[in-house]
């Protein structure tokens, strides 16, 4: 038996055995993202490229879940993590019956390139959606337990998850394949590296993904700070470059003169597998003398040590007898309901919610969001064997009359090419007029925030320009508000979004996945009370923000400013009303009293939060969460164990250290800051603690 398939050996051995059987120029091509197959060795191509950001996407059906940042105002890391597992399912189910009929294509591999933890630090990045939400804590918290999901607690691995893109990136994306991110050492420990070393550390997460701009002068994906870092963690998986980012070297930062030395610098510096194809020139570096065979041979034992922890050389593993028929199950599709359930921010009430069947007889569900199975998708999706719309969904729970109305274009001015401006505001206006209440099904989608390339947004290549909904839609807002009826608005939208307007209701729903109609419709109804917490900053205006190229942390996310706040990070409102007292903490752990005083069954959100008595320390910091179901009347003792590094700061030098002095600690179900609480009508629990 070759020693390679000697499963009583390690994955590093069994790589180190595997590469040395291949030849130099077989050892180079196993780098490409399109690794062919090596068939004296028993080697079959793989393509490394996957995606499974909120369920296996690209390769057909599967189980959508909502989009990330809807998933991260859950602050629900177990059913996160529930939802990796599901995902890591439907992969292996897929890849299984592919291979059966010899199909090795892209999107159809075990090396799934999600979670995104990058820090949505500005508003206007169009993948911002694509993350966890601007803090570093939430952010690690449940990628952790997204990447757990996905990889199993087994020798072999489930999929081998992916942390991407290391480290200093969110836009903006125009700018993306030549911009230099200027970072201070301060926010690098402080801000954008926390989630990565977690999920290295903590989660052993299989592979990091690079980004496509510089950092602080070196290409991200060629970066001896960033790539350093991984080392000072102990990362022992693979790294891969964004794709096409490293033809960015010579055609867009000019930091080298062409590809040959693009290829060179990459690998020298720890990239393994190049997503694009600048790395059929390593053969020509080798000749050139800028790498060595060793080079090559220490990528490749890289990614053989991946194939073999996911069981690719072995006769069979405890994967291989996973079903076809798992893939978006109805118990999966549950999962992505609850997920969606849990979601949902609930921004303004004025008792409106939830709705009285016994007093509306007829409701109007309007606006071009409300049909939409794109506002439902978010981006890197797979695709549904079904979807439940926001129309769909009140159609089936609601047993009165609905009217429907299309009321504009997401975004132009008419939705018939023929017609003139404003050609569908006469329906949503007689649809409002002949109803008790109007439902308004607004905001965004994929189409127009997202990644450089992947929207129609081209004139800001996925960015947003500002915080408004476009023209249509704020006219189509007037022109409904003019006929007088109660509006509930509904905004599907990734981001922070100023709808510039007063209705009796503002449900934020973000991108809720296949099953969002019916999770809207349980808690219009009251059948559930809404629960998700804001992972954002909702700021007023985007004119007040710093510039989006601007990667100081001042100014920004609830951590580093209080200005222009619309709705603070951590907040959204229930059908109830729950309070936090008797707070205490041990040393590690906080205690809670936690009670329902309101009158409506709910899940809220204990929110753990943090100040420092240093000067130049973020305002606050959550530093612990816990979701809790409270009947109404009832009263819980939480437990929450606090971050372990809630009582450190940082440095501008980079040093995190230990301060003396009085901290203050937090508990409510929201932030601590005034808005908050005026917002709520509830104030935080509170203690002083001398360190």
């Amino acid at each position: 038996m070759k020693k390679y398939l000697d499963k009583t050996l390690s994955a590093l051995e069994r790589a180190e055995a595997l590469t040395d059987e291949m030849t130099v120029e077989e050892q180079a091509s196993q780098l490409r993202y399109d690794a062919p197959a090596i068939e004296r060795l028993g080697i079959p191509a793989y393509n490394w490229w996957n995606e499974a950001l909120h369920g296996l996407a690209r390769s057909g059906t599967a189980t959508v879940f909502p989009q990330a940042i809807g998933l991260a105002a859950t602050f629900d890391d177990e059913l996160i993590r529930c939802a990796g597992e599901i995902t890591a399912l439907e992969a292996r189910a897929k890849y299984n019956a592919y291979i059966k009929h010899g199909d090795r294509d892209i999107y159809k591999g075990l090396t799934v390139w999600a979670p995104n933890i990058n820090i949505f630090r500005d508003p206007r990045w169009g993948r911002g959606h694509e993350t966890y939400g601007e803090d570093p804590y939430l952010t690690a918290r449940l990628g952790k337990a997204y990447v757990r999901g996905l990889q199993g607690e087994k020798q072999t691995l489930t999929v081998a998850a992916c942390a991407k893109h290391l480290a200093v990136h969110s836009g903006p994306e125009q700018l993306r394949h030549e911009f230099n991110a200027e970072v201070s050492a301060r926010d690098l420990e402080e801000t954008y590296l926390p989630a990565f070393k977690a999920l290295v550390e903590e989660a052993k997460v299989e592979g990091v993904m690079g980004a496509y701009n510089r950092v602080n002068g070196e290409p991200a994906c060629a970066s001896g700070l960033l790539m350093g870092k991984l080392r000072e963690w102990g990362f022992d998986g693979y790294f891969v470059s964004d794709c096409w980012a490293i033809r960015d070297f010579h055609e867009n930062h000019h930091v080298t003169s062409n590809p040959v030395e693009s290829a060179a610098m990459a690998l020298k510096a720890g990239c393994d597998v190049n997503c694009g194809c600048t790395y059929v020139n390593l053969l020509a570096a080798l000749e050139d003398g800028l790498i060595t065979k060793e080079d090559i041979r220490t990528a490749c034992v890289h990614l053989m040590r991946t194939r073999i922890r996911l069981g690719m050389f072995d006769d069979g593993c405890e994967y291989d007898g996973i079903p076809y028929t798992v893939v978006s199950c109805k118990e999966h599709k549950e999962v992505s309901l609850k997920c969606a359930e849990r979601s949902i921010v609930l921004l303004e009430n004025n008792g409106i919610l939830p709705l009285d069947e016994n007093k509306i007889k007829t409701l109007a569900v309007i606006g071009p969001n409300s049909n939409s199975v794109a506002a439902l998708e978010g981006n890197y999706c797979g695709t549904a064997d079904g979807y439940i719309t926001f129309l769909c969904g009140i159609s089936e729970r609601f047993s009165g009359r609905v009217l429907y109305a299309e009321g504009c274009h997401l975004y132009k001015d008419r939705v018939s090419g023929l017609a003139l401006s404003g050609d569908r505001y006469a329906e949503a206006a007689a649809a409002a007029e002949n109803s008790d209440a109007v439902i308004l099904c607004l905001g965004l989608d994929a189409t127009i925030e997202g990644e450089e390339g992947d929207t129609g947004n081209e004139f800001s290549s996925g960015d947003k320009k500002d915080l408004l909904l476009p023209e249509s839609q704020r006219r189509l807002i007037e022109t409904v508000s003019a006929v007088g009826k109660p509006m509930i608005i509904v905004c599907a939208a990734g981001s922070a979004i100023n709808i510039g307007a007063k209705p009796d209701a503002l449900i934020h729903a973000w991108y809720s996945g296949s099953e969002g109609g019916t999770a809207l419709a349980k808690i219009l109804f009251g059948d559930i009370s809404p629960s998700g917490k804001l992972p954002v900053t909702f700021y007023k205006d985007s004119d007040a923000l710093p510039e989006f190229t601007d990667y100081n942390m001042r100014g920004r996310t609830y951590r580093f400013t209080e200005d222009n706040i619309l709705y603070p990070f951590g907040y959204g409102l229930t059908y109830s009303e729950t309070i936090c007292s008797a707070l205490e903490f041990d040393g590690a752990t906080a205690k809670v009293t936690v009670e329902n005083i309101g009158s409506f069954d709910t899940e809220d959100v204990i929110q753990l939060y943090i100040s420092a008595p240093t000067e130049g320390a973020p305002i606050r910091s959550l530093c612990g969460f816990a979701r809790v179901a409270l009947a109404a009347g009832e009263k819980k003792t939480v437990m929450v164990t606090l971050d372990k590094n809630a009582f450190t700061v940082v440095t501008d030098s980079g040093e995190r250290i230990s301060p003396k002095g009085k901290f203050k600690l937090y508990a409510g179900c929201s932030q601590p800051d005034a808005l908050s609480e005026r917002l709520t009508g509830v104030k935080c629990a509170e203690i002083e603690i001398i360190r």
